[in-house]
């Protein structure tokens, strides 16, 4: 306001203070017009704007306002009487705070006619200064454009008060230019010129310029981490998503990234990164340091990086956590699938349960329990075939399957995982049948085997004079061969 005052009141009243002063009577106004003709006062006029520029003087600015009303009466006003006292009015508006009449005020004295050429250019720098200052930033920032381009004087605090005016009314391609003047011709170039170019090149999208601009500031400014956040973002918008990563990693190294927005980047863009397991260990790092909170969802969050990364055991206890305090049926299902990757079956089935439950879909997790209670079966003694049928069915890889098909079986039927339960029930059913195939296999091997053996002690037995088994096991089968082949014999 100092300054527009200055530049305002200083023009307002120069024209006048030229012809007359508080102390001229008509007499003093005869003679200027002797010096000025046609620039000059009647002694009327003259002795009437005299007591408005003393109420002016004296800061009585709404009776000076009066009083000028008045004399814009008279008849016979030349165009330099009218152009002095509309002045002086947009003098007085304006020290009344009243930017809009003083506006429509100074553009009548240059509309009058009375003013030189250098008189109108000046005031027309005070209109758009007061069109700035009263919010009219497009209005104000044409006025004085119009004023520059016309060859008026480039003073810098013009070039800045136009760049900020179209700023201020968002219309950055008409301020880019008159910026590139600024800042260019700024010496010592400070932080507010890179600022104002950074924030210009951004809102028009001149990523290179921008970019430009950035690296010189950061030369300067290396401590700015909003800099390098400006930089990173550059690099990642632009399409160069591992360059930026590579930035934030460093910064996060050197210690500059603090707040929980910053850290939690880091960590988004290790997972992005496909490398889930050192995501993983900076999030639980900060949030054991208390700069990223611990919720359920950053929890969470925590587990699926551990498991995604495969490491079930460190996922295992925070989902526990996160299950226990937030109650969802997913995260119940979540540790009980880490629990069963961990072949923790007792435990996984547990979790499974609780997440049916709570709602979890009971396909999935049956198919789970039940695959987890076959893997099972992998684990125990293969059944042998010179067991008897009670140490067959008694036996712990014979319960394991049973267990794994009656899990399968509570797969509901509708469940999208209800094929597959029939399939894997056949497949258990197949396997115990195939055993009892080889068994029977086998048996009929070691069978014929002794049958062959019965026969050549028979044949034998001519030579010998007795009856004579090579493999005493055989006697077990030779009341059978007997019964099929030595009763023939006998009857013949």
């Amino acid at each position: 306001m100092t300054l527009y005052k200055k530049l305002i009141g200083a023009t307002a009243l120069a024209l006048f203070a030229a012809t007359t002063s508080p102390s001229v009577m008509p007499s003093g106004l005869a003679a200027a017009q002797e010096a000025s003709e046609g620039r000059q006062f009647s002694a009327k006029a003259g002795e009437a704007v005299n007591e408005a520029l003393q109420l002016i003087n004296s800061n009585q600015h709404s009776a000076a306002l009066s009083q000028l009303s008045n004399v814009l009466n008279f008849p016979e006003l030349n165009a330099y009487e009218r152009s002095t006292i509309y002045q002086m009015q947009g003098s007085s508006y304006y020290e009344l705070n009243q930017y809009g009449p003083a506006i429509s005020a100074f553009e009548n004295a240059i509309n009058a006619g009375g003013l030189l050429p250098n008189e109108a250019d000046s005031l027309r720098v005070n209109i758009a200064q007061l069109m700035i200052a009263n919010g009219q930033y497009a209005q104000g920032a044409q006025a004085l454009e119009n004023y520059l381009n016309r060859g008026g004087q480039q003073k810098p605090q013009y070039t800045e008060m136009l760049v900020q005016a179209w700023v201020q009314s968002e219309n950055y391609s008409k301020a880019l230019p008159w910026a590139e003047k600024w800042f260019r011709g700024a010496s010592p170039k400070e932080r507010k010129h890179f600022d104002l170019m950074n924030f210009l090149y951004n809102n028009l999208g001149m990523q290179g310029r921008q970019a430009d601009i950035v690296k010189q500031m950061i030369n300067r400014w290396p401590n700015d981490k909003q800099l390098w956040d400006a930089w990173a973002s550059m690099l990642a918008n632009g399409g160069r998503e591992q360059e930026a990563f590579e930035v934030t990693k460093m910064l996060y190294l050197g210690g500059a990234l603090t707040s929980e927005q910053d850290l939690m980047k880091v960590v988004q863009y290790y997972s992005f990164y496909d490398m889930p397991f050192q995501a993983a260990q900076i999030l639980e790092k900060e949030m054991n340091a208390g700069r990223i909170s611990r919720n359920s969802e950053k929890m969470v969050q925590l587990s699926s990086l551990f498991r995604q990364a495969r490491e079930y055991k460190r996922a295992i206890p925070v989902l526990e956590s996160a299950a226990s305090s937030s109650g969802q049926a997913k995260l119940y299902a979540d540790l009980g699938e880490a629990l069963y990757n961990e072949g923790q079956c007792v435990k996984a089935e547990t979790a499974f349960k609780s997440a049916i439950n709570k709602g979890y879909d009971a396909g999935k997790s049956w198919m789970l329990i039940a695959t987890c209670r076959y893997e099972d079966t992998q684990k125990q003694e293969r059944i042998d075939c010179k067991m008897t049928e009670a140490q067959k069915d008694a036996a712990p890889i014979t319960k394991a399957r049973q267990s794994a098909i009656e899990a399968f079986e509570q797969v509901p039927s509708s469940s999208r995982e209800g094929r597959n339960a029939k399939k894997w029930i056949s497949f258990i059913r197949a396997e115990r049948e195939a055993v009892e195939n080889r068994c029977i296999f086998e048996a009929n091997v070691e069978k014929e085997l002794c049958f062959a053996i019965i026969k050549g002690a028979y044949d034998n037995e001519v030579f010998v004079g007795r009856f004579e088994l090579d493999d005493p096991k055989c006697e077990a089968f030779k009341a059978e061969y007997d019964s099929k082949y030595r009763v023939k014999i006998v009857d013949q």
